[in-house]
């Protein structure tokens, strides 16, 4: 029988990140016939007419957005087989180049985001286990930790790929449990493991055989399409961890704002609490940010001084960024 070649199409992601009212947002893309779940904007890489995959992104992106994209990085290339599950897995193999991209929202962005069938939605309702803004998630005691350290118990799975550490082990690294506190960076990790112990929804559609022997799942956050919570996750990894070191925060911000309007937002995307004399002296000690002159009155309450990101501090040093300390 002659060896059937598959065939390959490239696609592109973007985790479209913004910041409004204190909530980090992406864009979702609704299905119309409410049959599937949300999923991340989607464009094929045509070519023909983008000499690069990010200014293919940055092409369809803002003709469907009305969004002018700022930073802009790749993530990683996700290819699993079955990645775009089909009936019999006979369809094209989809290989997306999956991308992280910063903005700000925009008047009409609401609107033109609507006649694509998309919105903007909080990355908590996927995640609920990642904000501890106002304390530790009673999900984590409730559901998760119980039924992780359960599935721990159990032997691998016949053809489980061997790790290097054992379950409970990789429990404990990832939600700061035992000796280990939480590390909000490990947003990736957190996702892969209840995805490998069948508790999500998309672990019951792949047929993973963990998710196929439960009676019932827990309600953990709004489930993708296709691998979409993942690329997700990817992205909430890699920019919590870029606070750390890049002024990407900046991007998310208007031109001036006041410190409290900086502290909201990097608390929006840590999932932090922090403290404010500690993270004004934080910013201070960084120098990242100048004052204008003028003041904002937008609370009601006293005029808070109006500040704007120092853009030379990207000649002076090479990694400036707010480096956030331990839980």
């Amino acid at each position: 029988m002659p060896h059937r070649q598959a065939s390959i199409e490239i696609g592109l992601n973007a985790v479209i990140v913004s910041v409004s009212g204190g909530i980090p947002q992406v864009v979702q893309v609704r299905d119309t016939d409410n049959v599937f779940p949300d999923s991340l904007p989607f464009g094929p890489f045509d070519p023909i007419h983008h000499r690069t995959f990010e200014i293919g992104l940055r092409s369809w992106v803002e003709n469907q957005t009305a969004l002018n994209l700022g930073y802009v990085e790749q993530l990683y290339t996700f290819g699993d087989r079955g990645r775009h599950r089909v009936s019999g897995d006979e369809g094209p193999h989809v290989v997306s180049v999956g991308y992280l991209a910063l903005t700000r929202q925009t008047a009409d962005s609401d609107d033109t985001l609507a006649k694509h069938n998309s919105a903007w939605r909080s990355w908590y309702d996927y995640f609920p286990w990642e904000d501890w803004r106002t304390g530790r998630p009673t999900v984590l005691d409730q559901e998760i930790l119980p039924a992780l350290n359960a599935w721990a118990e159990n032997p691998p799975t016949e053809g489980e790929i061997p790790k290097p550490l054992s379950r409970i082990e990789r429990i404990c690294l990832a939600f700061g449990t035992g000796t280990t506190s939480w590390d909000e960076e490990r947003a990736l990790e957190r996702y892969e493991l209840l995805y490998e112990a069948g508790l999500l929804l998309e672990a019951q559609r792949d047929g993973r055989p963990a998710a196929l022997a439960r009676a019932s799942l827990p309600f953990l956050g709004a489930p993708m399409r296709f691998d979409h919570r993942r690329v997700l996750a990817t992205a909430i990894s890699r920019l919590r961890g870029k606070l750390k070191y890049r002024p990407v925060i900046f991007e998310l911000m208007p031109e001036t704002f006041t410190l409290t309007e900086l502290q909201t937002s990097v608390e929006a995307i840590s999932g932090r609490h922090l403290h404010k004399q500690n993270f004004r002296r934080l910013v201070e000690n960084a120098d990242l940010v100048e004052p204008t002159g003028a003041t904002s009155t937008a609370t009601g309450g006293r005029p808070a001084a109006l500040f704007r990101f120092r853009h030379q501090l990207l000649s002076e040093r090479p990694a400036p960024g707010l480096r956030l300390g331990g839980r």
